[in-house]
């Protein structure tokens, strides 16, 4: 009998184990044998639909990318403010909600990337990419907040974003209300003034995607 609902494909079972055990533990201390008993699959099936533990986590990083970075973390920035220099403050203000949680479990590009350091390693690279993807939304709001160069902006953002993730896995579950009041400060740098920063109240924040999502 599979955890996770007889009704899905065993594919679709394999990866939702794998989704809920990388996210919470990590790559390394997770064993194919976990995502097999976890799933309820067979040993065979599993290497039907995924060749190597490899191929099983760069489908894992693939749903993090769909469920975390776009689902979650830019829906959630969408819905709570409607101007672009407002959007990236509120970015904090999800982190806030997500810091407070019991099951925070960091981010899981930063966290494969520093498990497999190689550079070569096609499992760091697409975590480094899948990094890259979230640069790219903050680019793409700074340049519709007309802020100049746009690219070094979203750079020292995501800088500030990641910052806050390790200082709240350090114990700092406040790291995103600091990091907001700095990120008020690059953006007056930018040349953006505070007044026309202020985001939305914030609204009861949707559950970051850690276990198994919904279809």
């Amino acid at each position: 009998m599979s955890k996770l609902g007889d009704g899905r494909g065993a594919r679709a079972r394999i990866l939702d184990a794998a989704y809920d055990l990388f996210s919470r533990n990590g790559i390394q201390a997770v064993g194919i044998d976990a995502v097999i008993s976890t799933s309820g699959v067979a040993r065979q099936t599993l290497y039907r639909h995924f060749a190597s533990k490899q191929d099983l986590v760069l489908a894992f990083l693939e749903r993090r990318e769909q469920e975390w970075t776009r689902r979650w973390l830019e829906g959630e920035v969408t819905q709570r403010a409607n101007d672009p220099k407002s959007r990236l403050l509120a970015i904090f203000d999800v982190f806030d909600g997500w810091f407070h949680r019991d099951d925070f479990e960091g981010c899981s590009f930063i966290n494969v990337m520093l498990e497999h350091p190689d550079p070569a390693d096609p499992v760091h690279r697409a975590s480094v990419s899948y990094l890259a993807g979230i640069r790219g939304f903050l680019e793409g709001l700074a340049r519709e907040a007309g802020i100049p160069d746009a690219q070094n902006f979203a750079r020292e953002w995501h800088i500030l974003m990641k910052g806050s993730i390790v200082a709240a896995a350090e114990g700092d579950e406040n790291a995103a209300r600091r990091a907001k009041r700095i990120g008020q400060l690059l953006l007056e740098d930018a040349g953006v003034n505070r007044s026309a920063v202020r985001s939305k109240g914030a609204r009861p924040s949707r559950r970051a995607p850690r276990a198994r999502p919904s279809d």
